[in-house]
């Protein structure tokens, strides 16, 4: 509620945002409609903030006055009631928990009775021995039987078809080694090293023969030189020649097809094994992939038929909906958008414009005419307040202070005073009274207690220091001789 100005700073920052918004162009509708519109805005408006004022002042008063204390009193109130409703649901949770203790107690030994008890007793005197029975039955049949097969006889049986194949193996080493090893062996050493060596050591003699006659008759037997080229190709030559073709090379021949046969079975039997394997698996193979491939040639087939009739109905539908959709465009473009854009900009647009600077003139009519209004609604305020003021406030105010308070003070000290002195004085006699009929009552009980059952004892006090021994206090030594204390006793020495 605007009952007092607005701060220099508010007014100076409301002066700078008109002054900004008064160079803007304005058209001539909206300051044609200004001043009638402020006019009607502002002679609405007055009533208006006048009853806004009233009602916040009815609604500030009703605040501090009625609902504050009534706030605070329900609030006491509710406070009382949520303390005994929370006492009253603290003693109902406990009586609930005590009952779904005991429920929980019950319910769980019977839940034990029927579901746990009879399971464990199941478990311990029928699955367990089951169990641990298949268990060892089990262990025998898939450990002990398996592990004594194995050791008893898998492994003998491995362990001779090892030696055999060792044996085999070593048969053939040895047939190998005598055959072929030790057959050619003999023939190099025993054959073709002497015949070499004996053909080498005739050669280099007849060599150093040769040389040495030809060094000597060169120049005039060349023809013997022929000669004896001719009669060595004849003696020896030849002979070794014939000896290679038809005698070393047989034998060569002869040992290296031995080997080769040799080696060949094995090879043969090494083959024929691998050949079986590899046989039956490429008949695997090549039935896995025949029918691989059949099957997958069928499945493109399929595919490509359902491919192409699918694209085919998709090209076709797509033709026909994108034809549609176009058709459909242009006809909603001329039966929708064209007048719908026409109207909007040849009607609305204009329309628009009007009813925004109409709207903006009553906006700021209604703001300009709210504020003066404040301050015409301030006025009226402070008016009715002072009216209020000397109609009521001061006739009160001069009637309690000039007369009742005068009035006051003189009942005050002529009757209200002495009349408390005197109630004062007559309760301190009272008291007294009381007081001395106690005490005479007491006096009574106790000579009627003495004459009945005689004198109190009296009680006979005790020495706090008797045989207790305290050290003796030395005395200080002086010039004169003297202690420099007073003879007290030692209990009232300081």
């Amino acid at each position: 509620m605007d009952l007092e100005k607005a701060p220099p700073a508010a007014s100076a920052h409301r002066r700078q945002d008109e002054a900004a918004r008064a160079p803007e162009a304005e058209g001539c509708l909206a300051v044609a409609i200004r001043v009638p519109v402020r006019i009607v805005v502002f002679v609405l408006v007055v009533p208006v903030r006048m009853a806004w004022d009233a009602l916040v002042a009815v609604a500030r008063f009703l605040k501090d006055a009625v609902f504050r204390p009534l706030g605070r009193a329900v609030g006491g109130l509710l406070t009382s009631v949520g303390r005994s409703v929370v006492w009253l649901a603290d003693r109902l949770v406990t009586f609930l928990v005590w009952l779904m203790t005991g429920l929980d107690t019950a319910l769980t030994w019977l839940g034990k009775l029927v579901f746990v008890w009879p399971w464990v007793a199941l478990w311990r005197y029928v699955i367990a021995p089951v169990g641990r029975a298949l268990g060892r039955l089990g262990h025998v049949l898939l450990i002990v039987f398996p592990v004594w097969l194995y050791t008893r006889v898998l492994t003998p049986l491995g362990h001779g078809i090892v030696w055999a194949l060792r044996g085999f193996g070593a048969g053939c080493a040895w047939l190998w080694r005598t055959l072929a090893v030790a057959s050619a062996g003999a023939v190099w050493r025993w054959v073709l090293v002497p015949v070499g060596r004996g053909v080498a050591w005739v050669g280099r003699g007849l060599w150093a023969g040769v040389a040495w006659f030809g060094r000597g008759v060169w120049a005039g037997v060349s023809w013997v030189v022929v000669a004896v080229g001719t009669l060595l190709r004849w003696v020896f030559v030849v002979p070794a020649v014939a000896l290679w073709r038809w005698v070393l090379v047989p034998v060569g021949r002869g040992v290296v097809w031995l080997a080769r046969g040799v080696a060949a079975g094995v090879v043969w039997a090494a083959l024929s094994l691998w050949a079986g394997v590899a046989w039956a698996w490429r008949g695997a193979w090549g039935g896995i992939a025949w029918f691989g491939r059949g099957l997958w040639a069928g499945i493109a087939w399929f595919g490509r038929g359902v491919w192409v009739g699918v694209a085919w109905f998709g090209r076709g539908v797509w033709a026909g909906v994108s034809r549609l959709v176009v058709g459909v465009g242009v006809l909603l473009r001329w039966v929708f958008v064209v007048p719908a854009v026409a109207l909007w900009r040849g009607v609305l647009v204009p329309v628009g414009r009007g009813i925004v600077a109409v709207a903006c003139e009553i906006g700021a009519a209604l703001g300009h005419a709210w504020r003066v209004a404040g301050y015409v609604s301030l006025a009226v305020g402070r008016f009715l307040g002072r009216l209020f003021r000397w109609i009521f406030v001061e006739p009160v105010r001069w009637f309690y202070k000039d007369l009742l308070t005068p009035v006051g003070h003189f009942v005050r000290d002529a009757v209200w005073r002495p009349a408390a002195e005197a109630a004062r004085s007559v309760g301190r006699s009272v008291r007294q009274a009381v007081a001395s009929a106690r005490e005479s009552a007491r006096q009574a009980r106790a000579d009627i207690r003495r004459m009945l059952f005689g004198a109190p004892r009296t009680p006979v006090p005790v020495s706090l220091t008797k045989g207790v021994r305290e050290p003796a206090v030395l005395s200080a030594r002086t010039l004169g001789g003297e202690s420099g204390r007073d003879d007290l006793p030692p209990h009232t020495r300081g």
